[in-house]
């Protein structure tokens, strides 16, 4: 977390009350001071921080062939990001969000897994990229606070009931088309006033209006919108129009590809979106297992080593011709299985958590597991049968649940953002 004791500020203080003998030993010691564009609450941000977040996000457009902002524009932009994150990092501090570097190495090695590669070559990823590695692993760190952050609000929301749920599936305006969407939000403050009002809708009337005439919709996301995403050009990705509030989803739903609609007034502000592409959701299958299992509990009378010797024990028992069920009814911790011989079911894979999975996954019918080890205990498991169901009526319930929550979640988020930034001290330093 920064603060103004800040290496930057320091030197500032000590070039002004340093004495200077003369005008050539000024110019033999002359060093570039690093300068403020913002104060936020009791914190800071430099000069430095901004150039190097805006080059981040120019390379970035330049890579996806769009069209740079002035720069004016692109600053404020960048600027207006850096104090929502900094004013988030504070709350976080504030409220006992910590991140260990514990936490840190596990996102790290995550990454690295996610990318097929080591943590030594992600290193040297990032350092050929002309990063610090010490400055990404800081930067992981503040983003996994500030995701904690934003979860907390998230948890605070109502939980989803069955009756809202019920209420979404029956409703005419209930789609299972999925659209990709773009975003523009010219911002109001809680309680703006006509004249404040009146402002951001001719704001939002001229971005409009230059998109008539040709303005790049990224472009003019990464100039003008104070949305989330906004340095991505407005990407919101791929949502179904029940996942979004209902004055979008009517102003959408008969849009195709590559149209927008008209300003749209909210609580938050005047939208724009733009419609980038449209799919059909299809028929969803999924894979399920037969299989038998024989469990040794791991807990305070038997230890992982004590029950990974009885678990082998068994295993030779089956090499040796004993039979599975018998040895199951004998031996299994699993009291709902053990009596039915060990049997499971039928059951889709992830339900057992990803160890039971991957075993599964890797075996073919009629094959008995090596031993193997989850949090529960020991296991030996008998895979029975493979076959794939048709569960579309339960993913789409699940995807209706999903929906309702993103709903509340982007508005309940939203909010949270723009009261800490209306409530927050924030002085811009940027034109100076």
């Amino acid at each position: 977390m920064r603060s103004f004791n800040h290496p930057a500020v320091w030197v500032m203080c000590i070039a002004l009350l340093s004495p200077v003998a003369s005008d050539t030993a000024m110019a033999q010691n002359t060093v570039e001071i690093d300068s403020i564009v913002a104060l936020v609450d009791d914190d800071i941000i430099l000069r430095s921080e901004l150039e190097i977040a805006s080059k981040g996000i120019i390379d970035r457009i330049r890579q996806q062939g769009g069209d740079l902002p002035p720069k004016s524009l692109l600053e404020k932009q960048v600027l207006e990001r850096l104090i929502i994150r900094r004013l988030q990092l504070l709350r976080a501090f504030q409220t006992g969000i910590r991140v260990s570097d514990a936490d840190i190495d596990q996102s790290m090695m995550m990454l690295a897994q996610q990318n097929q590669i080591s943590l030594m070559q992600l290193r040297q990823v990032i350092e050929a990229d002309g990063e610090d590695f010490a400055e990404f692993r800081q930067n992981i760190g503040e983003e996994m606070m500030t995701e904690r952050l934003r979860q907390r609000v998230v948890n605070s929301m109502d939980p989803i009931t069955e009756t809202e749920i019920d209420i979404l599936l029956a409703s005419e305006g209930f789609s299972t088309g999925e659209y990709n969407i773009s975003h523009i939000l010219i911002g109001m403050s809680e309680g703006a006033t006509p004249q404040q009002i009146t402002a951001a809708e001719t704001k939002a009337n001229n971005v409009y209006q230059q998109l008539e005439e040709g303005l790049d919709f990224a472009s003019a996301a990464i100039s003008y919108s104070e949305s989330q995403e906004a340095l991505e050009g407005g990407l919101v990705g791929w949502r179904d129009l029940n996942s979004v509030p209902v004055m979008f989803s009517d102003a959408i739903r008969n849009l195709r590809a590559g149209q927008m609609t008209t300003p749209i007034r909210s609580p938050a502000g005047f939208h724009i979106i733009r419609v980038n592409d449209y799919r059909e959701r299809s028929q969803v299958m999924a894979t399920e297992f037969h299989a038998r299992h024989i469990m040794v509990e791991t807990n305070d009378l038997v230890g992982p080593r004590e029950a990974m010797e009885q678990i082998r024990e068994i295993h030779q028992d089956l090499v040796d011709g004993v039979d599975f069920a018998e040895l199951a009814r004998e031996f299994s911790d699993d009291v709902t299985s053990a009596n039915l011989g060990g049997d499971m079911g039928w059951f889709m894979p992830q339900a057992f958590g990803e160890r039971m999975e991957q075993t599964l996954t890797a075996m073919e019918d009629g094959e008995i597991s090596e031993p193997f080890q989850t949090e529960q205990g020991w296991h030996i498991i008998e895979r029975l049968g493979e076959r794939e169901k048709d569960v579309t009526v339960e993913a789409t319930r699940n995807k209706a649940r999903a929906n309702l929550q993103q709903q509340k979640m982007d508005i309940e988020v939203e909010q949270f953002l723009q009261q800490m930034r209306d409530e927050a001290f924030v002085e811009i330093r940027l034109d100076s």
